[in-house]
């Protein structure tokens, strides 16, 4: 459940991200590829961190808010930030 939610939370990260860094938009397509990775690495780090309470969750049997708000701000910074990384490379390599 964890890892969807930063995959969602990815793609509307990284479309809020293209919406937002006009020179770095790819279009809503690319965006929300972006993002999805993005969102799907960011939860992953978080989770090897122990950040955003998946393994107290795990050991609960549960997800708690504060859960789901860390997978969600992990999942969208994630995204965001695969976003900007792609949108350079592609602005370089158009150059």
């Amino acid at each position: 459940m964890e890892l969807i939610i930063g995959l969602l939370s990815g793609a509307v990260g990284g479309n809020v991200a293209g919406m937002a860094l006009k020179n770095l938009n790819q279009g809503t397509l690319i965006n929300s590829l972006a993002g999805i990775v993005g969102g799907g690495l960011g939860a992953q780090i978080l989770g090897m961190l122990g950040a955003g309470g998946m393994a107290a969750d795990a050991a609960a049997g549960g997800m708690d808010i504060g859960a789901i708000v860390g997978q969600v701000a992990g999942g969208g910074v994630g995204g965001g930030v695969l976003l900007a990384i792609v949108g350079v490379v592609r602005n370089a390599m158009g150059k």
